[in-house]
């Protein structure tokens, strides 16, 4: 029972086993219900801090939609036009002729098609017959 003393404070020292199950409840409620409300005074906080930002965009004279798209998490160096996502280029499509699924447009040979060149007598790693191959075995659809 020293040990018990010598590790807990004197209010939980001489309670029961089911006196501790029910303040360990008690807690956890309580532990719950702070969670819930700290998470509701820091949308309360964000909120405040929405409101001052946008009070000190006006007060100096800025519309909105001016400032909001300047503030992000990326870095931003000068004041560069924003990349385009997808590049205005049109690539050839390959398609092969016995089964329109398989399409190929660029970058890395898709299984079908490395199997069909080793099958025609063609070396996929070699550039030239790549090009032989997408010449003489697959239609070509621009766009």
């Amino acid at each position: 029972m020293n040990l018990i003393r010598e590790v807990l404070p004197v209010e939980y020292a001489n309670l029961s086993v089911d006196e501790i199950r029910r303040q360990l409840d008690e807690a956890e409620s309580k532990k719950t219900e702070l969670k819930k409300l700290l998470e509701v005074r820091r949308q309360e906080g964000k909120d405040d801090i929405i409101q001052q930002v946008k009070d000190l965009i006006q007060s100096n004279g800025y519309e909105l939609d001016e400032i909001i798209p300047l503030i992000s998490t990326k870095r931003r160096r000068g004041t560069a036009a924003p990349r385009k996502l997808v590049s205005s280029r049109q690539y050839k499509r390959y398609v092969d002729p016995d089964d329109s699924e398989n399409v190929y447009v660029r970058g890395v040979l898709p299984g079908w098609m490395k199997q069909k060149m080793k099958d025609q007598g063609y070396d996929p790693s070699s550039k030239d017959d790549r090009e032989a191959f997408k010449a003489k075995s697959l239609r070509v659809v621009e766009g």
